[in-house]
């Protein structure tokens, strides 16, 4: 029999999520069997997921049926649906929650991204989600935004699991962190209990190697003169998100050998894992498994998606390589600023996150509209 490789990260610390969810693998036993045979341990999902699932999917319609008929508004149509969905998802991951002391098991579900610059929303929406969906192995995602990490902390101190999504930089890492932090040190000045809440923070990979690539290669287009020069810039190509995540991981380290953190860690907190994300490889001549072979370590989450996962099963080298080469991964950051690659690290980030919630807000709206054609079609006349 071969073997699976995913089983295999798992021995090195490592938790492997599925960024997938539709009521067909759910339906189908699929969902269980990767949970209880492949060493899937926990779910995300995005609204770019819920509008593949849903849009022009034959399977919610008796559902969308029954909201026609309860004279639900579309909005609230799509939450019966997608709460559905997330439910069952937690049910199937519920064995995991209790088998890892509520380590894995977690179902990932997002605030409307419409609201990503809004803190007393995204508060809002994540406790009115939670109560909702009712499963304690709900994990609220909330965007890493600015006005994102205050909610972060509140809903932290309110006993929410939470995973911050959307982060590029190393620096909007630490942040999220110390939010997580923050947020622990508010429950416990409240006499709560704080060991029964996961974080992860979700730190964005292959969009970052896609935006630098395709300025290295309006460069090298323009054509360069010196061959040193373009050494230098086909040097970097397809290592800056990979090298960016070495540095975020030493930064998570310090964060834990610290004493405020010390200090919670003693009165049971759970470690706020960095989880890797945007894990599928979007250029062809790269290893299409690159992103889960070269980040592969102690209390680290990489949410994959299927056809990643098939591809890791099959094929992945599974090493423990988080922590190698960390002094070239300082080096080819520091790189960028060299005149001849002159890349602006930080604004790229800021570019990665305008886009990325846009990335979102675009299918959720595109879905709502998709869901309303629906509706006006279901209706009885």
């Amino acid at each position: 029999m071969a073997t699976n490789h995913l089983l295999e990260i798992n021995q090195y610390g490592q938790s492997i999520w599925l960024d997938n969810l539709t009521r067909d693998i759910i339906q189908s036993g699929e969902l269980k069997k990767l949970v209880e045979n492949q060493g899937i341990s926990g779910i995300t999902s995005n609204p770019a997921i819920f509008e593949k699932a849903i849009a022009g999917n034959v399977i919610y319609d008796a559902d969308i049926e029954a909201g026609i008929r309860a004279g639900l508004p579309t909005y609230k149509i799509y939450e019966s649906l997608v709460f559905a969905d997330i439910r069952n998802a937690c049910d199937i991951l519920r064995p995991v929650y209790e088998a890892s002391n509520r380590l894995d098991g977690y179902m990932s579900i997002e605030v409307p991204p419409t609201i990503a610059h809004d803190t007393e929303a995204t508060i809002t929406e994540a406790r009115r989600y939670f109560q909702e969906i009712g499963r304690e192995n709900l994990m609220i995602k909330i965007p890493g935004t600015e006005p994102g990490l205050p909610a972060v902390e509140q809903v932290i101190a309110d006993g929410i699991n939470v995973n911050i999504t959307l982060l590029f930089s190393v620096e909007s890492y630490v942040n999220t962190a110390w939010a997580y932090i923050q947020g622990l040190e508010k429950r416990l000045a409240e006499g709560k209990d704080i060991s029964k809440i996961a974080s992860v923070a979700s730190f964005f990979l292959s969009r970052i190697d896609s935006n630098i690539d395709a300025k290295i290669d309006a460069k090298l287009k323009k054509g360069v003169d010196d061959i040193a020069v373009e050494a230098k810039l086909k040097a970097v190509k397809g290592k800056v998100a990979i090298a960016n995540a070495k540095i975020a991981y030493q930064e998570y380290k310090k964060i834990i050998r610290s004493e405020r953190w010390q200090d919670l860690a003693a009165k049971g907190a759970k470690v706020q894992r960095l989880l890797w994300a945007s894990t599928s490889t979007k250029d062809p001549d790269y290893r299409d498994v690159m992103y889960i072979e070269e980040l592969i370590g102690r209390d680290t989450v990489n949410t994959v998606p299927p056809a990643t996962i098939k591809a890791c099963a099959d094929h992945c080298n599974v090493s423990d390589r988080l922590e190698t080469d960390v002094d070239k991964a300082y080096t080819l950051i520091e790189n960028l600023k060299d005149p001849d690659i002159n890349i602006d690290l930080d604004t790229v980030m800021d570019e990665l996150l305008v886009e990325g919630i846009d990335k979102f807000i675009q299918p959720f709206q595109s879905l709502m509209n998709s869901l309303e054609d629906k509706i006006k079609v279901l209706s009885p006349v």
